[in-house]
């Protein structure tokens, strides 16, 4: 009882301030999941194919990639808050350009833009969450601020493929501009106090030399790998396969995002069973679900069903990747969150290239088989332990 009490007493103590970077999650998280359920009707305004238009997410996840490896190691020298607060003032300028786009390429040039800002933003806003969080509540601090991807879904990506429907598809960027400009004037007016480290930091490849470092980081990689390959042609999919509108697109994120929200409210599942036996269970978990998606794949209903199972598994694996990979040393927090903003962003890359060339030779069937796989090395990694020094 008395344990019970100290927990609700800490978590009350969270600080407000979380809200604003869940805010911040939120805004760019939809914008880097908003392609794919409005790509079918940007290929059409802008006389290209899926695919091509889909390069763009790529083009996001490689300029994300790129950033976080140079750029985030910067937040342990000059402090979270402010790399935030500069990589919040680049993305409404790529959110305009790409409502702007009059071609794929513009298209493409603007979302690499916005990668490199997330790239910065990502890992600082992680290494601020778990800097203020509570002791004992990193997991739920952290997992506070993913919720802003439930945000992203439900409000941003769902809804966008209802707003591209009704209206056009360049009201989806302009919508969220407008979000992104509210929660830059709230970061500002936040007095965060930054943290930086006491000696300067070794390079993001020095850092690979860390104990449990690297399977961690494949773990992250192949997770995501799969979750961005598999979504980033489940709205064609949808619209080709399924002959669904493209307002029905949004149902992918709105049922994915009640599995993700599902696991927030059954989060303390980790105290109750361990993060050692979660994380594991959680990642094979998902592979199962891709292995059902392949067969089932046929119905809507099942589909649907299967996205709400996804998004309850993903929210565990990437919530305890990044809980145990921020508790690998303090000291280097940004670094190592800029490494796996690296990886998580090739991902994204990864995913919608090399699973367009499945999607375009062979069907969705065997994306699902594809991302199966992945999960499958994801589960592996995770039960991989540092060697005792």
């Amino acid at each position: 009882m008395t344990h019970h009490s100290r927990s609700v007493s800490s978590a009350a103590r969270i600080p407000r301030s979380v809200y604003v970077l869940t805010g911040c999650v939120g805004v760019i998280g939809a914008n880097s999941l908003g392609l794919g359920p409005i790509a079918p009707e940007v290929s059409r305004s802008l006389d290209a194919d899926v695919s091509a238009v889909m390069l763009a997410t790529a083009a996001f996840g490689f300029g994300a990639a790129l950033s976080s490896l140079f750029l985030a190691p910067r937040i342990d020298r000059l402090g979270a808050y402010r790399m935030l607060r500069l990589a919040m003032l680049v993305l409404p300028l790529t959110l305009l350009s790409s409502a702007l786009a009059v071609s794929v390429t513009m298209l493409i040039v603007s979302q690499w833009v916005a990668g490199m800002a997330s790239g910065v933003a990502f890992p600082a806003i992680y290494t601020g969450a778990a800097a203020m969080a509570p002791p004992g509540l990193e997991s739920k601090t952290i997992g506070l601020v993913m919720s802003g991807w439930m945000f992203s879904m439900v409000a941003g990506v769902s809804l966008s493929a209802i707003v591209a429907d009704l209206t056009h598809w360049r009201f989806v960027y302009g919508i969220l501009l407008v979000l992104s400009v509210g929660i830059l004037v709230l970061l500002a007016r936040l007095n965060l106090r930054d943290t930086v480290a006491a000696s300067d930091t070794p390079s993001p490849l020095t850092a690979l030399s860390l104990p449990g470092i690297r399977p961690l980081l494949l773990a992250c990689g192949a997770l995501l790998t799969a979750f961005y390959g598999v979504y980033s042609y489940l709205g064609d999919y949808f619209h080709s396969g399924l002959n669904q509108p493209i307002s029905a697109n949004g149902l992918i994120t709105l049922f994915y995002a009640v599995g993700f929200g599902s696991g927030i409210i059954a989060g303390g599942l980790v105290n109750r069973i361990g993060i050692d036996r979660v994380l594991p269970a959680a990642l094979f978990f998902v592979s199962i679900v891709y292995l059902m998606l392949g067969i089932f794949g046929g119905g809507l209903i099942a589909v649907l069903c299967l996205l709400v199972a996804l998004g309850f598994g993903n929210y565990y694996g990437i919530n305890l990747l990044i809980v145990r990979l921020t508790a690998i040393d303090r000291e280097q927090r940004g670094t190592i969150m800029g490494l796996q903003t690296t990886v998580s962003n090739l991902a994204v890359f990864a995913g919608a290239s090399i699973f367009g060339l499945i999607y375009s030779a062979g069907d969705f069937v065997a994306v699902a088989y594809t991302g199966m796989a992945f999960a499958l090395v994801a589960a592996l990694a995770s039960k991989v332990r540092p060697k005792a020094r």
